[in-house]
């Protein structure tokens, strides 16, 4: 059984760090996708950062720059280190996978597996 289980989230100011960690179980597919998403309060969830398993890494504009999709050797922690928070950053934090890497790591309806979200908060 696939598990995605997040942790690192939690409030900060503005300028501040946090590193987001997903811990994967049960993902044992050699070719795949991970990414980073996040909802905004009554918005739809959206594409933060992506990384495949070839290490080819994908980010959103608005947070380009300033934060590092990466993942441990072991391809079983998978991380967002975010510097310089803005407060428009605040928001529920998710990181998916999924297998169909053919079909690339942009589209969010290819990710079938979730983890539960952690919130991350920047204050001003």
């Amino acid at each position: 059984q696939v598990q995605l289980v997040e942790s690192g989230g939690g409030s900060v100011q503005a300028g501040g760090s946090l590193r987001l960690s997903c811990k994967v179980s049960g993902y044992t597919y050699s070719a795949y996708c991970m990414g980073w998403f996040r909802q905004f309060p009554g918005k739809r969830r959206e594409a933060v950062a992506s990384i495949a398993s070839d290490g080819t890494t994908k980010y959103a504009d608005s947070v380009k720059g300033r934060f590092t999709i990466s993942q441990d050797n072991t391809q079983i922690i998978l991380y967002l280190q975010m510097d310089s928070l803005k407060p428009e950053d605040t928001a529920v934090y998710y990181c998916a996978a999924h297998r169909k890497l053919a079909f690339g790591c942009g589209d969010i309806g290819l990710y079938n597996y979730w983890g539960q979200g952690t919130q991350v908060t920047v204050s001003s």
